[in-house]
């Protein structure tokens, strides 16, 4: 139990209440001690009878039930270990930006719910950050089931294929994907590489609550490299690459 309070202690904070709300609130919901009506994101009970608290519990709640149990296990693992990656990694030096990736996410994830009437959005916003870890690592060799190794940038599209053959999730998956490309190409690719502005700033009343941590050396999970300093000598530092960890996901 003292190993267990230890590593619940030392979990980064977003990725902590992510986890724990999730957790937590499916479990209620199984025993019946929340109501299942009560937490799915619909538009009517939303906006006429100002239930305001759907957009949150969507993304808490999953049905828990003899079919469902393994995969929200799986997502579970997947949000602990990507959210984990990207906030101790990427993010370590800025929990303001991390969080505000979180918000942004959701609200996409909560407009499309909304549109096209998914009541739940734990999939799709869990997907949305391993894709962006992914692109952040996109040459990192991570290994998955059954032996096969590929490299970071396509385990997105492979995981939206095995929903395909394993349930009828794929929806899901491709909304993840979609959210967590629209944050990427807003945040790296279109100001740095394109030369665009900064559209997705984070707040400054966020950056006042969570201000940055200076200090130490960071090399996991970087940006694309701004094309406006490519011209520039390249500094020496960690033989010249960009290094990040993969993760196994599974075992023959």
């Amino acid at each position: 139990m003292t190993d267990i309070a230890d590593w619940f202690k030392n979990l980064p904070i977003f990725t902590k209440y992510w986890l724990t709300c999730t957790v937590v609130i499916s479990l209620l919901g199984r025993f019946g001690l929340l109501p299942m009506y009560h937490m799915l994101l619909l538009w009517e009970p939303l906006f006429k009878q100002f239930q305001i608290w759907r957009p949150l519990t969507a993304l808490f709640f999953y049905p828990l039930n003899a079919g469902t149990g393994f995969h929200f296990m799986l997502n579970c693992f997947f949000l602990y270990n990507y959210s984990l990656r990207l906030e101790t990694d990427h993010y370590k030096t800025s929990p303001a930006d991390y969080f505000w990736l979180l918000i942004f996410n959701w609200l996409c994830c909560v407009i499309i719910g909304l549109a096209i009437e998914l009541p739940i959005i734990m999939d799709p916003m869990v997907l949305s950050v391993l894709y962006v870890w992914c692109q952040l690592n996109k040459d990192v060799i991570v290994s998955f089931w059954f032996g096969t190794r590929f490299k970071a940038m396509y385990l997105p599209w492979v995981l939206m294929a095995m929903n395909l053959i394993l349930s009828s999730g794929s929806m899901y998956a491709i909304i993840g994907i979609l959210v967590g490309h629209l944050y990427f190409f807003l945040k790296f690719k279109y100001p740095q590489e394109l030369g665009g502005p900064s559209l997705i700033e984070t707040p400054s009343f966020l950056k006042s609550y969570f201000p940055d941590i200076t200090g130490g050396v960071y090399g996991f999970g970087v940006p694309p490299v701004n094309r406006r300093q490519e011209q520039q000598p390249q500094q020496a530092g960690w033989g010249g690459h960009n290094w990040g960890r993969g993760q196994v996901l599974g075992r023959n």
